[in-house]
């Protein structure tokens, strides 16, 4: 690979980072959100250039963007230097470059792109998997190839903030890309055997684990680790809550979906994992303002949540941009249309999933420039961008992963934020909203705990659980 420079300097925690990892030819960089996990992995590249032949980084598909942003940030490589995996690469037809940039989605979901990475990987590549938490599930596609492609590349580096979200399982496929060696099991198997114990009625699910201090201890001299409270003197996150009652026809459609997930309970000795996730998003779908018939028609519920949102953005400063996460598509157009109403076109930068990468690196350009506000799924956008800009972040409502949401506020708590970060929730009491928010504080997963409280209590238990949401 060719030599190149780098523009900007390390950080104390960053060069103890490179120092660490730089005489491994695998290792993992388990960094806390926003403390420079890809300026360190450039800073390996850098040093090991004279030493491989290219520089392949796996990440999110919607991450892509960025990493080429960093990359143009932090070096003096230039856009020639880099390519980005699109619809047009194919394994007969891949540029010359310097830095590949591939969506680790891509992988699983095109052949085409799957014969292009494994094409593209050599003995000499250094292959870095971003995000690595995405391939924690060992027999996911995704995970099986890129493993498979880059088990034979000389250096591989795996980065997270969060490599355990469900339990000690997650390890397994993350180390395995690393190296089969480093926990010493070739299968999930032995892995499983040896730390994982399950539910004697419920098959594949995990109940605890074993044996932690072990894993600790074969992980450690291959992991650097540190956390945002070790390295960075960053103003603290200031949380609020502003109430928002439901109204009659949300209450009326909210009783419905549990009466009916009560009546399942009462045909039905076991219920589907399904069933359970599409109820939470049911009565999640109701409290937003609105729900869909089975045919597909959405309708739509009065409901004082967008006024709710309105009143906040009255309370925070004209001069201030403002961060706006929510779940559901139907929330970015109800609140994209009142929000352009009173504060004019162009006054709002969109992010999700329905926009192609050309149109999301303008979203994020706009909000650097005129528009005042980020209106955002969690889901696309709650990785990899860096929102610095603004201090305020809204979340209209509540991600049931404690990992995820972290992940989203973190968008603005990171490198280059000057100012205290003010977390503003919309809640909306006796409904979902209050048993999400009680998990997250236990820093808990809702759907998954109440899926197994469903599963191993009585009939009689079961119908108090529905009762209470």
């Amino acid at each position: 690979m060719r030599a190149f420079g780098t523009t900007t300097d390390l950080m104390l925690h960053q060069v103890k980072g490179v120092d660490w990892l730089l005489p491994l030819k695998v290792g993992g960089a388990f960094m806390d959100m926003g403390t420079g996990k890809s300026r360190l992995a450039i800073e390996l590249a850098k040093r090991r250039a004279h030493k491989i032949d290219k520089v392949v980084w796996l990440s999110p598909v919607s991450l892509k963007a960025t990493v080429r942003g960093e990359i143009r940030k932090h070096t003096t490589c230039t856009d020639q230097d880099i390519c980005v995996f699109d619809d047009k690469i194919h394994s007969g037809s891949i540029p010359a470059a310097q830095w590949y940039l591939v969506g680790i989605e891509s992988v699983s979901g095109s052949d085409r792109v799957a014969l292009a990475l494994h094409q593209l990987i050599t003995p000499d590549s250094f292959v870095i998997l971003d995000e690595s938490a995405y391939c924690k599930s060992p027999h996911a596609k995704r995970t099986e190839r890129i493993t498979e492609y880059a088990k034979d590349s000389r250096y591989r580096l795996a980065m997270t903030g969060t490599p355990v979200s469900q339990g000690a399982e997650d390890l397994y496929a993350q180390m395995r890309f690393l190296s089969p060696k480093i926990l010493g099991y070739n299968s999930f198997y032995s892995f499983a055997a040896n730390h994982l114990e399950y539910s004697d009625r419920f098959p594949g699910q995990v109940v605890r684990a074993h044996n932690e201090e072990y894993l600790a201890a074969k992980m450690a001299p291959y992991v650097y680790q540190v956390t945002k409270a070790e390295c960075l003197d960053l103003p603290k996150k200031i949380y609020e809550t502003h109430y928002v009652e439901i109204t009659e026809e949300q209450k009326e459609q909210y009783q419905y979906y549990k009466d009916r997930f009560e009546r399942m309970l009462d045909r039905y000795e076991q219920i589907p994992s399904y069933a359970i996730f599409n109820l939470l998003l049911s009565l999640q779908k109701v409290v937003s303002g609105y729900y869909k018939r089975r045919s597909g028609q959405i309708v739509h519920l009065k409901n004082n949540r967008v006024d709710a949102l309105l009143d906040v953005i009255e309370r925070i400063p004209d001069d201030e941009k403002v961060v706006i996460w929510v779940k559901f598509h139907y929330d970015i157009e109800q609140i994209g249309a009142r929000l352009e109403a009173r504060y004019g076109a162009g006054s709002v930068a969109y992010y999700h999933g329905g926009l192609n990468e050309t149109q999301k690196d303008a979203s994020v350009s706009s909000f650097y420039g005129p528009a005042r506000f980020f209106l955002g799924t969690r889901s696309t956008g709650g990785h990899g961008l860096t929102l610095v800009n603004a201090s305020y972040c809204i979340d209209y409502n509540k991600q049931y992963k404690y990992t995820e949401q972290l992940q989203a506020e973190d968008r603005l708590h990171r490198i280059g934020q000057s100012n205290p970060v003010t977390i503003i929730d919309l809640y909306a009491p006796n409904t979902i909203d209050k048993h999400i928010e009680q998990s997250l504080a236990r820093k808990g997963h809702f759907a998954r705990t109440l899926q197994t409280e469903l599963r191993s209590a009585e009939k009689e238990r079961r119908k108090e659980l529905i009762q209470a949401l």
